[in-house]
């Protein structure tokens, strides 16, 4: 992989060599948000509660290759949080990234696709989540836990053939 470039969230995969690396690479052009929805449907009363509301979540990857030799990949999480049968909030998000890839054998790219690009895409949707889940009046906000996106893939790719998922060997995720 490549070092991300502080400044501007970018990657650069060209050494000041001006050879480019050797080995699969990424560069990100650029991020952003596709789509967003965040609801308080019951509030201010959805902001008084005790104990802990029931979380239900989704994640879904999608990536398509574009003309231009560039991939988009969506990163779509959905949160709905519930106490009592009762709506607290429902957030919805998509978070997209454009990406230049390179150095990656034809076979690997889907998963590079939807491993990678949403591992580097996801701290960032975490916090536009968390920040609305603050601003919504929820304390302390909501926080995803990290996700395992080797494991989801071979989730997706075992309910496409039928077989049984098998989990990532420690260490490889």
């Amino acid at each position: 992989m490549t070092d991300t470039n502080a400044e501007n969230g970018a990657s650069n995969p060209v050494p000041q060599g001006g050879q480019p690396p050797a080995g699969p690479h990424f560069r990100v052009l650029t991020q952003f948000m596709r789509d967003f929805s965040f609801e308080n449907p019951k509030a201010p009363e959805s902001l008084r509660f005790e104990g802990k509301p029931q979380i239900d979540m989704g994640v879904e990857m999608n990536a398509q290759g574009r003309a231009d030799g560039l991939f988009e990949v969506d990163l779509k999480l959905s949160v709905k949080a519930t106490t009592n049968d009762q709506a607290m909030f429902q957030i919805e998000l998509v978070y997209g990234g454009l990406f230049q890839i390179g150095g990656v054998e034809e076979k690997a790219i889907e998963q590079m696709l939807l491993i990678e690009c949403p591992r580097y895409l996801f701290p960032f949707a975490r916090q536009i989540i968390a920040t609305a889940s603050a601003d919504g009046g929820f304390y302390p906000p909501f926080l995803l836990e990290p996700l395992d996106f080797a494991a989801i893939y071979a989730a997706r790719k075992a309910q496409q053939t039928g077989a049984p998922a098998i989990p990532p060997a420690q260490g490889q995720a």
